[in-house]
C-alpha cells in the first residue's frame, strides 16, 4: 500500500530536520570545546587561581572534561536523548532551568517584532511603490537607508538617554518590574524602547526588498491589461501583484529568522533584557558549554520550523510550487 504523499512528505521533513539538528549539535559542541578558554573559570571563578594541578584534573573529571571531543559528544547526545543538557558551569544548575524562564521573554520581544517588521515592511513598500519616484517614495528610501545602516547599539543607547534619563518616560531595561511578571501593560512598557530599535534595524532592508519585487510585478504584460480594463494602480498593487509576490514575501520571512534573531541578541544585551539571546553571549563568553548547545539548538530550530511553514504556505497560495520543487528537502 502506498503511502500518501503528504505523509511522506511530512516524515521526509521530520527526518532531515532530527539530522539538521544532529548535525548543528555536532559542529557546534566541537567549536565550542575548541574555543580558547577554560570552563573551570566559569565555574570557580576566582578559586581556580589557588587550586593545583591535580584539583584542576579532579574537576575535569567531574565536570566530563577530561575525555577527547568525540567522547565529551557522545556523553552528552546520550544524556541530551534522555533529556539531561547538562549542568550550567556558571549558574550550577541544570540548563533546562536557567533557559526556561527566558524563553518566553525572547519569544515575546522577537516574535512581535517579527509581525511587526513585516506588516510594516509591506504596507511601506506598497506605499512607495504606489508612489514610484516621487518625494515621498525618495524620502522614505533615504530615512530607511539612513536608519539599517545605524548601529543597533548605538541607536539604543541614545534611546535610553532621551527616554529613559532624560525625560523618564521609559524603562531602560529588564523585561517588567519587580513583582510585575503578569502585569501585561508593564511588559509593553519595557518592550517600546527594544522594539523600536529592532524595527529600525530590520525594516527598510525587507521593506526595500518588497518594493522592489512589486516594482518588477508592475512591469509585467497582465498589468498593461488591467489598466486597459479600467483597474486604477492601487487595485492593481493591492489586488494583484502583493497576491502573486506573496510567495516571495514569505520566503523573505523565513530566511529572516536567523536575521532577526540576531538583532534579539543585540538589543537584549543594550537593554539588559533577560532572554536566550543575551544568554548565549553570556554562555560563550564564559565557555559555559552545556547552556551555549541548548541555545544553539533551539534557535537552529526555531529557523528550520520557520523554513518548513513557510514551504508549507508558498505551496498554499502557489500550487505551482508543489510541481517545481522550489525548495528542496
Amino acid at each position: 500500500m502506498k503511502k500518501h504523499p503528504v505523509i511522506k512528505k511530512i516524515i521526509k521533513r521530520i527526518l532531515l530536520f532530527v539530522v539538521v539538528l544532529f548535525v548543528l549539535s555536532l559542529v557546534a559542541f566541537c567549536l565550542a570545546r575548541l574555543a580558547p578558554g577554560d570552563p573551570l573559570q566559569s565555574f570557580y571563578g576566582d578559586k581556580l587561581d589557588t587550586m593545583s594541578e591535580v584539583e584542576k584534573q579532579m574537576a575535569r573529571e567531574r565536570l566530563g572534561l577530561d575525555s577527547d571531543i568525540l567522547t565529551q559528544y557522545g556523553r552528552w547526545f546520550v544524556n541530551a536523548l534522555g533529556g539531561d543538557f547538562g549542568l550550567s558551569f556558571k549558574y550550577k544548575m541544570p540548563v533546562i532551568d536557567v533557559v526556561s524562564p527566558l524563553i518566553g521573554n525572547s519569544l515575546l520581544l522577537g516574535v512581535t517584532a517579527y509581525i511587526v517588521i513585516f506588516v510594516l515592511a509591506t504596507v511601506l513598500a506598497v506605499f512607495c511603490v504606489l508612489h514610484e519616484d516621487k518625494f515621498i517614495d525618495k524620502l522614505i528610501c533615504k530615512v530607511g537607508t539612513v536608519l539599517y545602516y545605524t548601529p543597533a547599539f548605538w541607536l539604543g543607547v541614545v534611546l535610553v538617554l532621551i527616554f529613559s534619563i532624560n525625560l523618564g518616560w521609559l524603562p531602560s531595561s529588564g523585561a517588567y518590574d519587580v513583582g510585575k511578571a503578569n502585569d501585561v501593560g508593564n511588559r509593553m512598557i519595557h518592550m517600546v524602547l527594544p522594539l523600536i530599535v529592532m524595527i529600525a534595524s530590520h525594516l527598510w532592508y525587507y521593506g526595500y526588498m518588497i518594493r522592489n519585487k512589486l516594482l518588477d510585478e508592475v512591469r509585467k504584460d497582465y498589468v498593461l491589461l488591467a489598466k486597459s480594463k479600467g483597474c486604477t494602480r492601487r487595485e492593481i498593487v493591492w489586488k494583484h501583484c502583493l497576491r502573486n509576490v506573496a510567495p516571495t514575501i514569505v520566503s523573505i520571512m523565513a530566511i529572516s529568522i536567523p536575521h532577526v534573531t540576531g538583532g534579539t541578541v543585540v538589543v537584549e544585551s543594550v537593554f539588559n533584557y533577560p532572554g536566550i539571546g543575551g544568554l548565549a553571549v553570556e554562555s560563550a563568553k564564559y565557555h559555559d558549554y552545556n547552556l551555549l548547545m541548548v541555545v544553539v539548538l533551539i534557535t537552529g530550530a526555531a529557523v528550520f520550523a520557520a523554513s518548513f511553514i513557510a514551504q508549507t504556505i508558498n505551496e498554499e497560495i502557489d500550487p505551482r510550487m508543489k510541481e517545481m520543487g522550489t525548495i528542496k528537502w
